[in-house]
């Protein structure tokens, strides 16, 4: 069956959670706070994706005007490799596009290979590194994509 994504609601958050203290390391992972604190922002979109009747993954990005900003896209490791990154990405990509965001900007670790290779795969172009930018030891890269943005009418 294929997963279902929808918005997050509240009752999501502690899958959301404990699926971002499994996919990141201590440190690089959000605090029960740092996360309930991008969910309550002013823009917060954040999509949950469901395979089997539980949380398998989310992404969740915070909309300004013409420009987000991708906070995390986390998917459980054993479902990772069949497409559901992507599938939330491209989706996350069209409701921004539809709201008139213009780019979408994120940071990555330099040493997380599978995720640099997947945000290259879907169009997102190094524009800098950030020295130090997590635990005050691993470089990021900054990473950006322009997007084709058409306004809901």
């Amino acid at each position: 069956m294929p997963p279902l994504l929808r918005p997050y609601v509240a009752a999501d958050f502690q899958s959301l959670y404990q699926i971002d203290q499994a996919c990141f390391a201590r440190g690089i992972a959000y605090s029960k706070a740092a996360l309930r604190w991008y969910l309550s922002l002013r823009g917060s979109l954040c999509l949950v994706a469901e395979s089997e009747d539980s949380v398998a993954g989310f992404i969740l990005a915070c909309v300004q005007s013409l420009q987000a900003h991708l906070i995390t896209l986390d998917v459980l490791a054993h479902q990772r490799r069949h497409g559901l990154g992507s599938l939330l990405l491209r989706t996350l990509e069209e409701h921004c596009a539809l709201a008139g965001v213009q780019t979408i900007e994120l940071e990555t670790a330099t040493d997380n290979q599978p995720a640099i290779a997947l945000w290259q795969k879907h169009g997102y172009r190094t524009v800098g590194v950030l020295p130090r930018y997590y635990l005050g030891r691993i470089d990021a890269l900054s990473m950006c994509k322009s997007l084709s943005a058409r306004r809901e009418t």
